[in-house]
């Protein structure tokens, strides 16, 4: 697809950070925008700003660690965009705690926010996305994608589901022409989450996150026929790396 103006994005965790970074960028491709997040009050700001820009966003205050709450965002998506081109599932929750000092309750709270969401988005606009001819779904991944972390026992799993999860529906999608690939940050961002886990070494090499942007609108242009079943570093030049994960 050449041309994104008047195609829906999908951005969770739209509010601040890397996803309202790439939620501007869609924007800026004429595309609208259904953001996503548990921040409402930030998510209007957004919106503010994309209208400002001459653009459509939609913000709708979510939880997504509640599986009901996250149907119900899509549902008012679907109901009020149509089919989206493109779910952008950047949303997550990263809080170090050992083995020791980990509930059940935080564990499932993060992993909810990671894997469950990305089941519960991707399930929903699936058939809409079959029925439309294609589309795109992109998984936000990182380092803890692929590699172990110390005290990650939640956010290091929900990322390795992820990319599980890509695999899996990159295979299924490639019949009905979507594509589904997962990003990862291909240089240290500058983001809230960032800045709470980020050592000082990290945070002199950190850059803005909007530099990394443009690897999201290619993604957000793919079906089946382009770039599926990757894992795509997104760097701070505009370029990005892609491995073939199939």
């Amino acid at each position: 697809m050449n041309s994104l103006r008047g195609q829906v994005a999908v951005v969770t965790g739209a509010a601040q950070g890397l996803g309202y970074a790439i939620a501007k960028a869609c924007a800026s491709e004429g595309m609208k925008v259904a953001l996503l997040d548990v921040r409402g009050d930030l998510l209007q700001e957004v919106a503010a700003e994309i209208k400002e820009m001459g653009g459509d966003g939609l913000p709708i205050t979510v939880d997504l660690s509640d599986a009901e709450d996250t149907q119900a965002a899509i549902d008012t998506v679907l109901a009020q965009y149509g089919t989206p081109r493109v779910l952008i599932h950047n949303a997550a929750l990263l809080i170090t705690r050992s083995m020791l000092e980990i509930t059940l309750a935080q564990w499932r709270h993060e992993i909810n926010i990671i894997l469950q969401a990305a089941f519960i988005l991707s399930k929903a606009v699936w058939k809409p996305m079959i029925e439309a001819g294609g589309g795109s779904i992109v998984y936000l991944s990182s380092g803890s994608g692929y590699r172990g972390f110390v005290e990650e026992v939640a956010y290091n799993p929900g990322k390795h589901g992820i990319e599980g999860l890509m695999k899996c529906l990159a295979l299924e999608g490639r019949g009905f022409n979507i594509a589904v690939n997962a990003a990862t940050p291909g240089a240290p961002i500058n983001t809230p989450m960032s800045d709470s886990n980020y050592t000082e070494e990290q945070k002199k090499r950190w850059v803005d996150p909007a530099l990394l942007t443009p690897a999201f609108v290619y993604l957000a242009r793919q079906d089946a026929a382009g770039l599926t079943g990757h894992r795509v570093a997104a760097r701070a030049d505009g370029s990005w790396d892609a491995i073939d994960l199939l």
